[in-house]
């Protein structure tokens, strides 16, 4: 149990900075006004994305007090559940009307309680994680019903743009693809940014998975997540992956691939079928949450920007809240993207060698189930730099940059 005085010197700490000098605004903000103020707005993501930022972006925009609670602040190692009734009394003598900021809630053991007593106290609650599956079950278990989550991820090519002060381009396309969207990364430059990069790989990795998961090494771990960054948009099984990188077991495998993706390293993408049981047996294609990131940690000596395209691609239809499948046909056809509205394809350059494999898989893809009310899929090859528009089997076919379609 903490000292009474140590909560009331943190919490009675002031804020960050408020100012919005020289910070992106991020475009991609939650629709916390129309939430009622019984729902606590949760921010999730990966370390270093922005959650922090973006949430004070929505505390410039609340009238009233407020208290921001850093639960990584090395004062407050230890706080648990038995220190919650002393954080609400000071709250109430200190900051009876403050609405409340938790940052990086997963770092105290049943947090869900404390935000539910401040809910329940008719505060307004915003908070921030960076363990996907940790909040879902904790925030399931005693949430429901009264939280509004969102995912943050790192600069969009709009928000790199802003932050680097380029012109939409091929060329800014080409930087944003290789350097991505982590601020910390871009503010040091184009050769201290990817060491940077994989300092936080390790230290998501460490911090995030094998301390809280209690995993004898590291190595396993580190070796599938260099893999899997190396090779995004690729199904792979995951006996492919036990087999392939002499890990221990299929079953371990499995684990350490939820691991990756609970702390937002990679993103699955489910391949598109109406039965149920094809969508769950069926090996996803997974991504980076980053594309500099993958950059910065894989062996490959020449970078793919084909590959790095189509994961800038899921990475915005992620943003806009889509629900990206890829459907395919083996060794017939395959669509990179398919949502209720789009059919999409990527490719770097659009040629008479790849032209019908490309729009075959865009083409097949239209034919698929839609929810859409009858409206048909728009169809899309988005390229670095070609622009033209097609007409195929009677279907049109838009063929535009990544950089004029990009958000």
């Amino acid at each position: 149990m903490l000292l009474r005085e140590t909560l009331s010197s943190v919490l009675g700490a002031p804020g960050p900075t408020l100012s919005a000098k020289d910070e992106v605004w991020r475009h991609f903000q939650p629709d916390w006004k129309s939430s009622a103020s019984s729902h606590a707005l949760v921010l999730t993501g990966v370390r270093r994305c922005g959650k922090s930022t973006l949430q004070g972006q929505i505390r410039r925009g609340i009238k009233g007090t407020a208290v921001t609670i850093n639960l990584e602040d090395t004062r407050l190692y230890g706080l648990g559940p038995e220190d919650f009734a002393t954080i609400l009394s000071i709250l109430d003598e200190d900051h009876p009307k403050a609405a409340i900021y938790l940052d990086e809630v997963q770092e105290v053991h049943e947090w869900q309680r404390l935000v539910r007593a401040l809910l329940d106290s008719g505060r307004r609650v915003f908070l921030t994680g960076s363990n996907a599956s940790l909040l879902g079950r904790e925030m399931g278990s005693k949430l429901t019903g009264r939280h509004v989550s969102h995912e943050v991820y790192p600069f969009s090519f709009t928000e790199f743009l802003e932050f680097t002060g380029q012109k939409a381009g091929a060329k800014a396309l080409n930087d944003y693809l290789m350097r991505g969207g982590f601020a910390a990364a871009l503010n040091v430059g184009p050769e201290q940014g990817p060491v940077l990069l994989r300092e936080l790989l390790r230290d998501v990795v460490h911090r995030d998975i094998v301390t809280r998961h209690s995993l004898r090494s590291a190595r396993p771990l580190m070796t599938l997540a260099l893999h899997l960054l190396a090779h995004p948009g690729q199904p792979l099984s995951l006996q492919a992956l036990a087999k392939g990188l002499a890990l221990p077991s299929v079953a371990q495998t499995g684990r350490m691939v939820e691991y990756l993706q609970d702390a937002w390293l990679m993103l699955s993408l489910p391949r598109f079928s109406s039965s149920f049981k094809q969508r769950v047996t069926s090996p996803p294609k997974y991504y980076a949450v980053d594309t500099g990131l993958a950059s910065a940690n894989s062996p490959n000596p020449t970078p793919d920007l084909g590959r790095k395209l189509e994961n800038a691609v899921l990475l915005t239809l992620r943003r806009m809240g889509a629900a990206p499948t890829f459907a395919a046909a083996p060794h017939q056809w395959e669509c990179d993207f398919v949502t209720a509205d789009l059919a999409i394809q990527c490719c770097a350059h659009l040629t008479s060698e790849n032209r019908q494999r490309e729009l075959r898989g865009l083409i097949e893809a239209a034919k698929l189930p839609a929810s859409s009310g009858g409206k048909g899929r728009e169809l899309l090859v988005i390229t670095l730099d070609q622009e033209d528009s097609l007409t195929e089997q009677g279907s049109k076919i838009r063929v535009i940059p990544a950089w004029k379609w990009l958000d």
